[in-house]
């Protein structure tokens, strides 16, 4: 189960395609390659342990590096493309890595960092930049055969960042030091997505975020193509799934949305009769949103709820779905509870705290107040997210517990909203937060980006005001509605409510913003 065992047995046979523009990596290239990025490691010193940060867009070479990593026995931490230059250097000064990878569509941030990361060793992929070395120079000389001391390695990876300071998730190297041991991600992908050689596998996603990576990474494992979309577009997506005949996916609701607001000819122009399995997770899905997926594409979703620490997993396929409308599924790796603010577990159908107990060990680097804030007396970790699990089993997400508004005594979760409001025809994305209210501590304020810009306005406010009033309470109504050209989004679909909430809380009172 690892790409080096398929090189060995089908070597001419795609491990990556490039949706886009049909570039493909077969499993004896990508096998050459990444042996090629643990020699290149090995000459810089790097052992068993330590740790590299990879600040790069969707391009071949992630796979060659991460795999490389993989197979060196190192940590890997995959920093999104779009942060600005103290993010990047936060997460490189953090996470302890002593070389960084850039890219082409990376290295005008990365140029600034040159200072600042001094005492690393940098390289650069598609470029050329002073005091960068050209990654293809680097490793052109070396080896294409395994370093002597293969052992497997772990990426670790940061949160969002969507309310604070991004964390980074670290888990002890695999305990297991073979490069091919099985993994519980591939016993997953086998068992309830049923992944494997035969799987051809879109990857829509930016591959620093968690789900694209490991996931597709699983599919590779168990010698499965992986067709990278390099930029997510609701129309390129289609066409890529007809054109490779992709029959395993991977998406964040916020994909199903744009894809729904594609016209009915467009949707209709594609072939999609090849997809099998389009699993989603990151963020609950709006019901509505889902219903209209599963009538589109049949019964063909398969959701999860999981986080970057590992501790659990909830898994519910579309008939299962179905029948419990706005569930994110029953346990398939640890056992769920859900607990009140005292750590202490409550009945069936009261909503807490969730939490996983027997699932994976993982910390928060350099962070030990913020991982034992993850525990509580049991030992059992949670990743701050409030539900409830009915009389089967299944969870249902209510929202995260430091978005919850409290307005005048009254806890108010802004998904339920933003879930109503995403449905109105002339909206695009929507994001509801708690603003400052002096008679009720804090009021509902939805920002909403419309379809069209043109639109935003009184008008549009009172209808989607009027649109709310139908199924919400008036306290769960929004006091304010203003509008934006862009919500601050992460790539994979992740909001950064953060960046509101502080435009709100420093005095904010444009309804355009």
């Amino acid at each position: 189960m690892h790409p080096s065992v398929h090189a060995a047995l089908t070597p001419d046979k795609a491990a990556l395609i490039v949706a886009e523009t049909g570039e493909t990596i077969s499993f004896g290239a990508l096998d050459a390659r990444s042996n090629r990025a643990a020699h290149l490691f090995r000459a810089h010193g790097l052992q068993t342990g330590d740790t590299i940060a990879l600040y790069l867009d969707n391009i071949p070479e992630f796979y060659d590096i991460a795999w490389g990593a993989q197979r060196a026995g190192l940590f890997y931490v995959c920093i999104p493309s779009k942060l600005t230059a103290p993010e990047v250097e936060y997460i490189v000064r953090d996470s302890g890595a002593t070389l960084v990878i850039a890219s082409a569509a990376t290295a005008a941030v990365a140029a600034t960092l040159t200072g600042p990361l001094a005492d690393c060793t940098r390289l650069i992929i598609g470029g050329a930049m002073a005091g960068w070395q050209p990654w293809a120079e680097a490793v052109a000389a070396l080896p294409d055969t395994p370093i002597a001391d293969e052992r497997a390695g772990i990426d670790m990876l940061y949160s969002s960042g969507t309310t604070g300071r991004p964390k980074g998730v670290r888990v002890a190297l695999p305990p297991e030091p073979a490069i091919a041991a099985p993994t519980v991600l591939t016993m997953l992908a086998q068992g309830l997505y049923r992944l494997g050689p035969d799987s051809i596998y879109l990857s829509p996603a930016p591959l620093y975020h968690a789900a694209p990576l490991r996931w597709s990474m699983t599919v590779m494992r168990l010698g499965g193509t992986v067709v990278m979309m390099q930029h997510f577009d609701p129309e390129a997506a289609l066409a890529a799934i007809e054109r490779y005949q992709v029959n395993a996916s991977q998406w964040v609701p916020t994909h199903f949305v744009r894809l729904l607001k594609l016209d009915e000819a467009t949707r209709a122009r594609y072939d999609l009769s090849s997809l099998k399995v389009a699993i989603h997770a990151a963020a609950p899905c709006p019901i509505p949103v889902k219903e209209a997926m599963i009538a589109w594409w049949g019964p063909v979703l398969y959701e999860y709820y999981a986080g970057s620490e590992g501790n659990g997993l909830t898994t519910i396929d579309s008939t299962q779905w179905l029948s419990h409308k706005g569930s994110v599924g029953k346990a398939a790796y640890g056992a769920l509870h859900i607990c009140d603010e005292g750590g202490n577990e409550v009945p069936p159908g009261t909503e807490g705290l969730v939490y996983f107990e027997g699932g994976g060990v993982f910390e928060y680097h350099n962070d030990p107040a913020k991982t034992a804030e993850a525990r509580n007396a049991q030992g059992w970790t949670t990743l701050g997210d409030i539900g409830r699990v009915d009389e089967e089993g299944y969870l249902y997400l209510t929202d995260r517990k430091s978005f919850m508004i409290i307005s005048g005594g009254v806890n108010i979760y802004p998904q339920e909203i933003e879930n109503r409001l995403i449905t109105h025809p002339r909206v695009a994305d929507v994001a509801v937060i708690g603003g400052p209210c002096p008679d009720m501590g804090e009021r509902v304020i939805a920002v909403v980006q419309p379809v069209d810009m043109a639109e935003a306005g009184e008008g549009l406010a009172a209808e989607l005001t009027a649109w709310c009033r139908t199924e919400l309470s008036g306290v769960k109504t929004p006091r304010q509605i203003d509008f934006a050209a862009e919500l601050p989004r992460a790539p994979t679909g992740k909001l950064y409510k953060r960046l509101l909430r502080d435009r709100y809380w420093g005095e904010m009172s444009s309804r355009i913003v």
